[in-house]
């Protein structure tokens, strides 16, 4: 499912709204949790999962095309540990 018609729809329906009232709601979350990792700020959604900005450290890597060896720098990735309980749902 993606961010387009179903996934509006679906909120719609489930939360009694008009299809466009669902669109600015889920896009309010969106940009919410983008403006937080902005920030390098953690997000904790109860229930479902938390956002943070993690540090990768530079390490060494080979370009796939020439396998040369190469330096993969240091960068900063968004990054969600979701809750136990929906791990354990979809694992079985």
């Amino acid at each position: 499912m993606n961010k387009t018609e179903p996934v509006y729809t679906t909120v719609a329906t489930q939360v009694e709204l008009s299809k466009q009232d669902a669109k600015k709601a889920v896009e309010a979350l969106f940009e919410t949790i983008s403006n937080t990792l902005t920030k390098e700020e953690k997000i904790q959604l109860i229930g479902f999962g938390t956002f943070e900005v993690r540090e990768r450290t530079a390490r060494a890597g080979r370009n796939p095309q020439t396998g040369e060896k190469m330096t993969i720098l240091a960068s900063k990735v968004p990054t969600i540990r979701p809750k136990r309980s929906a791990s354990a749902i979809i694992n079985g």
